[in-house]
């Protein structure tokens, strides 16, 4: 956490420069394509990762379909998870956040630039009407990051159960789902280490429609779940199963 003041504090001097050309952008979409709003954000994201001395390392990018929208469903750590997928993902996408927790600086203005969605967790039919837009708007090319796991708390490198229902508009929309593995991405932004820290982002292989066509919402979240477990324990990460570890 005070990794991520420091960030916000160190980067408040360019908010003058910032928090304006990102409302510009927002306001005048249609003289800014989407590719030229992305690039932006990233640029505000390498801006975070050098003053919070962030270093991201990336693994699977080759996985990734270079054509059609998808979805991706990674394990949920912190406030750096999104971040540090975008920061992977050299195309466009956006992702989807808590309603509560959007209206945030820097937060606000990035959820409006790429066109996320603010999820209210205690609405069920705003849920409905949300997941719907992201069923046609994947359809349509774009690209998406869903946190199945929900909150983050104190989950760290451990994987708790996903949720079989933020499956649906992948399955409906009939489109890749490609699991994410994040290792480490917790002490960014939510732990106490001091000093500069690393975290990993995993591009893993896509599932494809014929795939899961036939399969029950419960069982293509089991599917993600341990593909991102297993491969955690392929980067040394046993806290799921320790009783894997080789030095247990």
């Amino acid at each position: 956490m005070i990794r991520f003041l420091i960030a916000i504090l160190f980067n408040a001097k360019r908010g003058p420069e910032i928090v304006p050309t990102m409302r510009k952008m927002i306001k005048h979409k249609e003289k800014y394509p989407e590719k030229t709003r992305y690039a932006y954000a990233l640029r505000l994201i390498r801006y975070l990762k050098k003053s919070a001395r962030i270093t991201t390392e990336v693994y699977g990018t080759e996985n990734l379909p270079e054509e059609g929208g998808y979805i991706m469903y990674p394990n949920h750590q912190g406030k750096y998870d999104a971040l540090g997928i975008m920061y992977a993902h050299h195309n466009p996408c956006t992702f989807v956040m808590d309603k509560a927790k959007s209206y945030g600086f820097l937060v606000r203005e990035m959820v409006d630039l790429l066109g996320a969605k603010r999820l209210a967790l205690d609405d069920v039919r705003q849920n409905i009407r949300i997941m719907a837009q992201i069923e046609e708007e994947v359809k349509e090319g774009k690209r998406f990051i869903l946190f199945s796991e929900g909150g983050y708390a104190s989950n760290g490198n451990i994987v708790q159960r996903f949720k079989p229902g933020s499956f649906k508009c992948a399955m409906k929309a009939q489109v890749p789902i490609i699991p994410v593995t994040l290792i480490d991405s917790y002490l960014a932004f939510n732990s106490f280490k001091p000093g500069p820290v690393t975290t990993k982002v995993i591009f893993g292989e896509p599932i494809y429609y014929e795939t899961y066509k036939d399969m029950k919402t419960h069982e293509v979240a089991d599917i993600v779940r341990n593909t991102i477990i297993s491969t955690m324990e392929e980067f040394g990460v046993y806290v799921n199963n320790p009783e894997k570890d080789p030095e247990y």
